[in-house]
């Protein structure tokens, strides 16, 4: 018998898990490590070696730490559920004209789903991430706090969690900086780990490259959407590959000259049509908030100000927050440059997450 209880540690094979895995087997809790499998590169259309949280390199480096430290390893196939859910959602805001933000779902809607339904099977009474973010109760409410390293901090991601979730959740990295786990793991022997290079692409796409993959998916749409009008100031300025290709705020890759600088301003997926502006053209004072959560507060207070970030290193504005029927508004106290349909508003109280949404609409018309 465990001195603190069970507790079911999502791995990866990545340095964040499995020290988070070896620092709770070391603080006395009965620690398993799960494993999930949520994507094959073969899928993709892709011929390259896999790399992370999905290979079969990176479920081995998790089953090492496990073996290691004698604690129960397993690996969770949930391909189905990611690919039903993740994949689909994904292609689908790409078709409507939208930047996906494939994290925040597969956080708030499969990993967190799949962890709790097998820490229920394991008896687990907690599940475990590696995570940089803190937790701490307030007004009976679980919130979410950035992490004491900053430059690792991984809250934007967390606004989808209910508290039923966070009840649940551990997150041991969360008052350690990145330079410290390093070390932690050197000290235990596992100086590969220490040195394992990280990857920010999201798992499902090669080289970070969706033009490819989208083609992959649907063989059919580059023929569909190619040969779109390019419009900067309300005339038509040459011919596009296609409006799915684009994402607001790019610069690189638009394969058009115009003598200066230009920016995707917007998308519009009914004609077919990449609006272009120069980069003040990008620049909005606000926007509406879709599919919202909240979790500092039962109830968000009316006129809240909070600094709101609508990219993931996106330093933040101010900004007045108020609940409209069912979306949130946000009017900034500043303008904001580059708001993409689609990505993620997340708004904080200092260092605390008040909650956040799928940006829905950029200005008003």
């Amino acid at each position: 018998m465990s001195k603190h209880g069970k507790v079911l540690v999502a791995m990866s094979g990545g340095i964040d898990s499995s020290v988070t895995a070896m620092m709770l087997h070391e603080q006395g809790y009965e620690v398993i490590g799960i494993t999930m499998k949520t994507w094959d590169y073969e899928s993709s259309g892709s011929s390259k070696r896999e790399t992370g949280c999905c290979s079969l390199d990176s479920i081995n480096d998790a089953r090492t730490i496990a073996v290691n430290f004698g604690f129960p390893h397993y690996i969770l196939d949930i391909r189905g559920e990611f690919g039903e859910h993740i994949i689909n959602n994904f292609v689908e805001e790409y078709l409507a004209g939208r930047t996906p933000n494939p994290c925040v779902l597969c956080n708030t809607h499969i990993k967190w789903d799949a962890l709790l339904k097998r820490a229920d099977m394991l008896e687990c009474e907690f599940i475990a991430t590696g995570h940089y973010a803190q937790l701490k109760k307030l007004n009976n409410r679980t919130i979410i706090s950035k992490g004491v390293d900053i430059t690792k901090d991984q809250t934007y991601v967390l606004w989808g969690l209910n508290q039923d979730c966070l009840n649940r959740t551990m997150f041991p990295l969360g008052g350690f900086k990145k330079t410290e786990i390093k070390e932690l793991a050197k000290q235990a022997g596992f100086y590969d780990l220490a040195n394992k290079s990280e990857s920010y692409d999201i798992c499902f796409v090669p080289d970070n490259d969706y033009r490819s993959f989208l083609n992959h998916r649907l063989p059919e749409l580059e023929a569909k959407v190619a040969g779109g009008n390019f419009i900067y100031k309300n005339k038509v300025v040459g011919k596009h590959k296609g409006y799915p290709y684009f994402t607001v705020g790019q610069r690189k890759g638009l394969e058009i000259a115009l003598g200066s600088p230009v920016f995707v301003k917007e998308i519009i997926p009914e004609t077919n049509t990449v609006v272009l502006g120069d980069k003040e053209d990008l620049e909005e004072n606000y926007l509406t908030v879709r599919d919202f959560n909240i979790i500092k507060y039962d109830t968000l207070p009316d006129d809240f100000v909070g600094l709101t970030k609508i990219r993931y290193k996106d330093a933040g504005q101010l900004a007045t927050i108020n609940k409209l029927e069912n979306k949130l508004e946000v009017i900034f106290h500043a303008p904001v440059t580059g708001v993409a349909p689609g990505q993620s508003a997340v708004i904080y109280d200092g260092d605390d997450l008040v909650g956040g949404g799928f940006i829905d609409r950029k200005s008003v018309i």
